[in-house]
């Protein structure tokens, strides 16, 4: 069965870099290995977003001894917990041993080994093999692949020590890479593209394993898993057009690996227009056009176990 995690993510609603592994999801042909790198360079493209939420957390979250990232996909996320909290160990949980090894290897590579650990397995059961509660839980996409999300909520706050913090992220803005009017099809494409992914991420939600259906009130959800304080901010992923390579990269996959879905949603003119945007041969695609930006949102929502 393959998983998710999160640096890794399904475009467009979720892009490619980041999701919650260990969550049974139905991708049995996505070979997380193989997607590594990819997931990787995504991740590392979304860096300077990590980095303000991170920063954004350290200041309510001092001197933290365990960061648990759940959902960790290759570490990128993980590393970057490492960096802003000399001090804590960090543990990567993750459904993937191969992209586990990926991130033991890039906190080799970064010479935070020492305090690195990681752990494979399916949340929320995998975490009751924690050594000693977390001061610092984050979950980065990774619950909506969890057909309960309130009993995953809960457990993860178990998994708390007191004073603890549960940090979330989920929702935010889709993300928008081209004008409204691209000079070729109708105008409007992405909204389009936006509503078929919602009903496709419905589609996955009501199809997971034990799935409930829940109001997305995600601090509503956190008081109800018993945990006070919280907080909520949104952070901006803004690289205007022209693109970098990497930002053009993301823009693409983001886009092929959103193709198969669209094919039940949009009428053949605007899939016509997707498959010339990934045509690297079309002077119009994705891979040429000047005017490819990454504009996107991801929102963090924080609450704090009672000392």
């Amino acid at each position: 069965m393959a998983h998710h995690h999160h640096d890794d993510h399904e475009p467009v609603h979720e892009p490619v870099h980041e999701h919650g592994h260990g969550a049974h999801h139905g991708h049995t042909d996505l070979d997380w290995a193989e997607m590594g790198p990819m997931l990787e360079s995504s991740a590392e493209l979304f860096a300077s977003l990590y980095e303000r939420a991170l920063g954004w957390l350290a200041q309510e979250v001092t001197e933290p001894g365990l960061i648990v990232d759940a959902g960790s996909g290759p570490g990128v996320v993980s590393c970057l917990f490492a960096e802003t909290f000399p001090g804590a160990r960090i543990m990567a949980v993750d459904g993937s041993e191969a992209l586990l090894e990926r991130a033991r290897a890039r906190a080799g590579r970064q010479g935070v080994a020492d305090r690195f650990g990681t752990l494979a397995g399916e949340l929320p059961d995998v975490l009751g093999e924690l050594d000693y509660p977390a001061d610092l839980l984050w979950a980065s996409r990774s619950l909506h692949h969890l057909g309960d999300q309130r009993a995953a909520l809960a457990a993860f706050a178990r998994h708390l020590a007191p004073g603890g913090t549960l940090a979330l992220m989920e929702g935010g803005l889709p993300l928008r890479f081209l004008p409204r009017d691209i000079g070729m099809g109708r105008p409007g494409l992405q909204a389009r593209i936006d509503a078929v992914e919602a009903e496709w991420f419905t589609r996955m939600r009501t199809d997971l394993p034990g799935h409930v259906a829940e109001t997305e009130d995600w601090p509503a959800l956190l008081a109800a898993a018993g945990l006070k304080h919280t907080r909520t901010h949104s952070f901006l992923l803004d690289l205007p057009a022209p693109a970098s390579d990497r930002a053009r990269a993301y823009v693409v996959a983001s886009l092929s690996h959103m193709r198969d879905k669209l094919a039940e949603g949009l009428d053949a003119g605007d899939l016509a227009t997707v498959d010339r945007l990934l045509d690297p041969d079309d002077e119009e695609s994705l891979h040429r056009r000047p005017d490819v930006f990454v504009l996107e949102a991801h929102t963090v929502h924080t609450a704090v176990r009672p000392g």
